[in-house]
């Protein structure tokens, strides 16, 4: 999308002001359909970090995601950029990618299409 849509826009802060994590979508960008919930990008932040940190390779990069990022945040002003998914899959074929959920970072311009909810597979 050249020009984010402002529904969205409007759903990622509304997410990040009420500081929820309940809010399932499902988006199309290049390349891939993600499912999921959103989460308010310091929360998002937050669980990445703590991931990175349990790592013994990928631990020196934990801090990246903490401290000085809510601070440029709070300089850059209120309107979200990205849309911040946990609990998430990337759809391909009958599979959700990867099962457990991941966690994606996505801008909002890059979205081309999007609905209400979550898609699951099942074996019906």
């Amino acid at each position: 999308m050249s020009k984010p849509d402002d529904l969205l826009v409007d759903i990622a802060t509304a997410v990040e002001s009420e500081h929820t994590n309940q809010m399932s979508l499902t988006v199309v960008v290049p390349g891939a359909v993600i499912t999921g919930r959103l989460a308010p990008e310091a929360v998002w932040r937050e669980r990445v970090a703590e991931v990175l940190k349990d790592s013994n390779q990928l631990g020196a990069f934990a801090p990246i995601f903490t401290g000085e990022g809510a601070d440029r945040r709070a300089q850059r002003g209120k309107v979200p950029s990205h849309l911040h998914f946990h609990v998430a899959r990337i759809l391909q074929g009958s599979l959700g990618i990867p099962e457990t959920g991941g966690m994606y970072r996505i801008a909002i311009k890059d979205v081309s299409a999007w609905t209400v909810g979550d898609f699951s597979y099942s074996d019906r």
